[in-house]
């Protein structure tokens, strides 16, 4: 008996080991998989090559509206990142034609209001320039309803937390105003958004279905013929073009020593330092004048380059 046993189990060994061995070594023919099978060539491989082999780990699910921000939003919490989440791709896909109410124009013609400023709310000099510009233009009107186009009044420029401009509780501030209405027929400026290390376009609140013009915005989120795409400029830009009969001459380009320039930090990694990084190919110090300086955040020593301290030098002149 013991014998038999030993007979048997060595049988069922050496069977496990045939068929081990014919399927996973030997191809099965592609006509006897099945005939009626759709030609999967289409899918990016060929019936008569082997099974592809999957060796290395599956990657985590990312739901479809985090794989954009996803690599730069690991340093803020989840519930951060449901706002950004929230505030980036809510209305994205907003038009002229379904998010912008024409008839409001149609009446009036083009108006815009501006709120009125609430009290206690501080507003930074770049953007009391630009409302006082708009205040200041034959389009503007204090009567919101004669209006086609609306304003804040509360300050969006700067959504950096860590700035001291930066609006606390604007979500609860902006969901308040009566003539809100999702945001539609409004504008929002924005020139800073998101912080450091991260600097998402998170602008802290959703904008619903309003019209945003920003600086650095992305081509992911940026919607055509709807969002209107702004430099970013400094407090100290002048808010108007010169006095009258400045530009004397329709000369293109205008006679002037300079023409090119830009004064900034150059991020030595992260977003934006491929494109800082590179501006020193064009710097001539005659016409074309481009000044960076690698102090920005506390670490910027540790990522030190060759450039740096010849950099620094000129920025600091």
């Amino acid at each position: 008996m013991q014998a038999k046993k030993r007979y048997l189990i060595l049988l069922s060994a050496g069977a496990c080991l045939v068929l081990l061995f014919y399927f996973g070594g030997v191809q099965v023919p592609a006509s006897s998989r099945n005939p009626n099978r759709r030609d999967d060539r289409s899918h990016g491989y060929h019936q008569d090559q082997p099974w592809p082999h999957f060796s290395d780990p599956l990657q985590h699910f990312i739901p479809w509206d985090q794989v954009e921000t996803e690599d730069y939003n690991i340093h803020i919490s989840p519930r951060q990142k449901r706002d950004v989440n929230s505030s980036v791709y809510r209305g994205k896909r907003c038009r002229m034609e379904s998010c912008f109410d024409f008839s409001l124009c149609k009446k009036n013609g083009f108006k815009v209001y501006v709120y009125p400023q609430q009290k206690g709310e501080k507003i930074s000099e770049s953007y009391q320039n630009i409302l006082s510009a708009i205040e200041g233009s034959r389009f503007y009107t204090s009567d919101p309803g004669q209006a086609c186009l609306f304003v804040l009044s509360l300050d969006t420029l700067d959504r950096d937390q860590l700035s001291p401009q930066y609006v606390h509780n604007l979500k609860t501030k902006v969901q308040n105003l009566h003539l809100w209405n999702n945001g539609r027929n409004h504008l929002i400026f924005n020139l800073y958004s998101g912080t450091w290390p991260d600097y998402t376009e998170d602008l802290g609140f959703d904008i619903g279905q309003a019209m945003l013009a920003k600086a650095s915005i992305s081509t992911e989120n940026f919607r055509p013929y709807f969002d209107v795409s702004i430099p970013l400029f400094s407090k100290d830009h002048p808010r108007t073009g010169g006095e009258r009969g400045y530009l004397k001459y329709n000369s293109i380009p205008p006679f002037r020593k300079y023409m090119l320039v830009f004064k900034g930090k150059r991020y030595l990694t992260g977003i934006g330092s491929d494109t800082r990084n590179a501006l020193y190919h064009v710097h001539n110090a005659e016409d074309v004048v481009l000044l960076t300086t690698c102090k920005h955040g506390k670490d910027w020593q540790k990522h030190k380059d060759a450039r740096c301290d010849r950099d620094n030098t000129e920025y600091d002149k």
